[in-house]
């Protein structure tokens, strides 16, 4: 997770004293098992080979999980540094065949179409500036190739107004397309539910964009 309104060294600072204070279980985001992100990865047809990016994947075991099913080009971003080194410990030996890359998705200069699949859960509601929502954008038409598979998971519209103590944008696939632009098409559009560690319910959309 990464991400606000209040600009880069704001957002790193956040985002360091989450990681640093919280248990990784803890969280409100935490998932045990990212069955759905693992699904839509799948449904993506991508070869075995093909770049993978989990983006603000902070300590989720996602990586760890496409590489135990064959992914051999894994890599994750998240702007907190000591998410990512705990999520390399994390998974032991298979940490070392994941890319860690510690940057703030809206500085982040990848190399153009590097990227096959690009998987964002929990990510980009914290974007709540039209400024910082075309900058992500931005990067993400960079990340992507022609042709690549972007999902994409933020709070519904009935989902919470706030998270980790900072305000969200909450979307349906119309507000995704409009902030892609028209680079992407909607393919698939998802309802559903996580619950929290403490056992509240959020509301979730899940988009799956094709880029042009």
């Amino acid at each position: 997770m990464s991400g606000t309104d209040t600009g880069n060294e704001d957002r790193h600072a956040h985002w360091k004293n989450v990681w640093t204070t919280r248990d990784a279980d803890k969280v409100s985001w935490f998932q045990a098992d990212p069955a759905l992100s693992m699904k839509l990865i799948s449904q993506a047809g991508r070869r075995r080979d093909s770049a993978i990016i989990d983006v603000g994947g902070g300590r989720s075991p996602l990586a760890g999980l496409l590489v135990e099913q064959g992914y051999s080009n894994v890599a994750v971003l998240d702007i907190a540094e000591a998410a990512l080194a705990q999520a390399h410990q994390d998974l032991g030996g298979l940490g070392d065949d994941v890319t860690w890359i510690a940057a703030d998705v809206l500085d982040w200069q990848p190399v153009p179409g590097l990227f096959d699949v690009w998987h964002d859960r929990a990510l980009c509601h914290f974007f709540t500036t039209p400024e910082d929502q075309a900058a992500y954008a931005r990067t993400l038409g960079t990340a992507l190739a022609p042709d690549g598979i972007a999902i994409i998971a933020t709070f519904a519209l009935d989902g919470p107004e706030r998270c980790s103590g900072l305000n969200v944008a909450r979307h349906d696939g119309a507000s995704l397309s409009a902030m892609l632009g028209t680079g992407f098409v909607l393919e698939q559009e998802l309802a559903d539910t996580h619950l929290t560690p403490s056992g509240a319910e959020q509301r979730f959309c899940w988009c799956v964009f094709r880029r042009l």
